[in-house]
């Protein structure tokens, strides 16, 4: 796969999704630099590698979705890519009961996005604040990281510094940092 890196949103919008575009303008309007690779889709870890080596030195972060037993409470949790998912771990740290995935529905409502093409860019869509953002303290320490811009045939570097203070703060969500094995 031979992958090129641009910068910035593509010179045509012709074939993207509305979803993809929102979040283009939405970055430009914040003067949030980044980057650009356009890609066969890539809906799991494995099949981002090559995606991955094209955006480094960025994290490559997993995104998931998820949610207490009773489905009432949301989270979605960035980690970095190498790590695994430990309810037991997250739960303790964010004072809620046992955590689990949450249905891809709730993808849809909240984030506007689908299973494949989770990212923190879908917090634009989350205007009722369903949505708490938990991020991996080494996402935190990292310069770069890499995620999809809710669709995942297109992905996206940008600065952590960029997510935390000016992203964020315009989308009105805060975060947790959580620490992970």
């Amino acid at each position: 796969m031979d992958l090129l890196l641009q910068h910035g949103r593509p010179a045509s919008t012709t074939g993207r999704s509305e979803k993809e575009i929102a979040v283009y303008d939405y970055l430009d309007s914040l003067s949030v630099s980044y980057d650009r690779i356009d890609h066969e889709a890539a809906d799991t870890m494995e099949a981002c590698a090559a995606v991955d080596k094209a955006l480094a030195p960025a994290t490559i972060c997993k995104n998931l979705l998820l949610c207490n037993t009773q489905q009432t409470s949301f989270y979605l949790l960035m980690i970095r890519e190498d790590k695994k998912f430990k309810t037991k771990e997250i739960s303790g740290q964010i004072g809620s009961a046992r955590l689990s995935f949450a249905p891809g529905q709730y993808m849809e409502d909240f984030l506007n996005t689908s299973p494949g093409s989770l990212s923190v860019m879908g917090l634009i869509f989350d205007t009722g604040k369903n949505v708490k953002l938990l991020i991996d303290e080494d996402v935190l320490k990292a310069e770069y990281f890499g995620c999809h811009p809710c669709i995942n045939t297109s992905s996206i570097r940008l600065r952590v510094c960029d997510l935390l203070e000016k992203f964020l703060p315009a989308v009105k969500h805060g975060y947790l940092p959580v620490v992970l094995s």
